[in-house]
């Protein structure tokens, strides 16, 4: 059941549009693919044979990654609803 000017099923539309924007979004994301460097492509630091192994295609050595990581913003919501209260947050 529906209040106000929403339809049947909209909170259940609303989330399910919020799931196949997120999986479509992690979809996009970028996998390292070919072969690994043997030095990093930022601080041309040796990248450890075992981490080569194990991750086919990496660029970074860890502490590059964990800088990246570490300066990584997240993305807000969207805001599906457009209510006055969502939008004032």
């Amino acid at each position: 059941m529906a209040g106000g000017w929403a339809q049947d099923g909209a909170v259940n539309d609303q989330i399910e549009a919020s799931i196949s924007d997120e999986l479509e979004r992690m979809r996009a994301r970028k996998v390292p693919v070919g072969e690994s460097l043997t030095h990093c492509a930022e601080c041309e630091e040796p990248i450890p044979e075992a981490r080569r192994v194990a991750l086919p295609g990496v660029k970074l050595c860890i502490d590059c990654v964990r800088e990246r990581d570490a300066a990584f913003q997240a993305r807000p919501g969207i805001n599906r609803r457009g209510s006055k209260d969502s939008q004032l947050k």
